[in-house]
Order: C-alpha cells, then structure tokens, then sequence
C-alpha cells in the first residue's frame, strides 16, 4: 500500500510498502490496510502508527503526532493532509509541556472571565492543548 503524508509545516513521510496506518478520526480511530474501502475522513490530534516493510521485508514502524487534517483512501493508496507532523524523533517534551500548561492557563482564564469570552482565542487555547497533549503521547513512546 502506498502512504504520502504532508503537513503544512514542511514536514512529510512516504512510503510505498506500507502495511498498515493507524490514527484517530473523529468516528473514533481506524486501522487501514491494504486493500481498505474508500474513505475521506477528519482526523483528530492524536499519535499516527504506521508499519512498512523494507526491501528485504523487514517490518519497521513510525510515530507521528498529527494534529488535525484529512485522511483519503482510495485503491490501495492513503493520502494525508496534517496542519502538524512532529516525528518521534524531533519531539521536544519540555516545549509540550509548557504549551499544555500555558494552553491550560489560557482556558481557565477566558472560563473564568466575568467579561465576555472571546470564543475564538478560547478556541485557539483549546487547540493549543490538543496539539501538547499529542506531542506528549508521542514522547512517551520512546
């Protein structure tokens, strides 16, 4: 099965052996193989799996965090779009954690105003979180 990742970060991952892509979608997580049915789906922020064989068959596997995108599937070939792709490799659990924390901050603040709430910077607060928290899944991979 062939993969192509693309995040609007720059970051990106292929790979035409793959045999099996695992992420979160809002219906819930999924688990797409070679020969999966079509589909078109919102991914949620959570960790991506993917295992792939190498020339010689050996099976490796690769962790992603995503954040929100699309996932497509159509004849054996899997495209996703990311607006982040953090590899297990290149995350930073202290940068993270203090997004998690400000994140939180940011949240009991604009709940807790007696102003009005500014619902799109409460927003923004919210996927600050669910981008950390992610990126802090993947960390504790390693």
């Amino acid at each position: 099965m062939k993969l192509k990742i693309l995040s609007f970060s720059g970051e990106s991952f292929s790979n035409e052996n793959v045999v099996s892509i695992t992420l979160k979608t809002k219906s819930g997580e999924a688990t797409i193989l070679d020969r999966h049915s079509p589909m078109i789906a919102s991914i949620k922020p959570s960790v991506l799996f993917i295992k792939y064989k190498d020339e010689n068959g050996v099976e490796y596997r690769d962790d992603f965090a995503v954040w929100s995108g699309v996932v497509e599937v159509k004849d054996s070939e899997v495209k996703v779009m990311a607006d982040m792709l953090v590899d297990i490799e290149e995350v930073d659990y202290d940068q993270a954690e203090q997004a998690r924390l400000r994140a939180l901050e940011l949240m009991k603040k604009y709940k807790n105003s007696k102003d009005r709430v500014d619902m799109e910077k409460f927003i923004e607060a919210e996927d600050m979180l669910l981008k950390s928290i992610a990126q802090l899944k993947l960390y504790n991979l390693k």
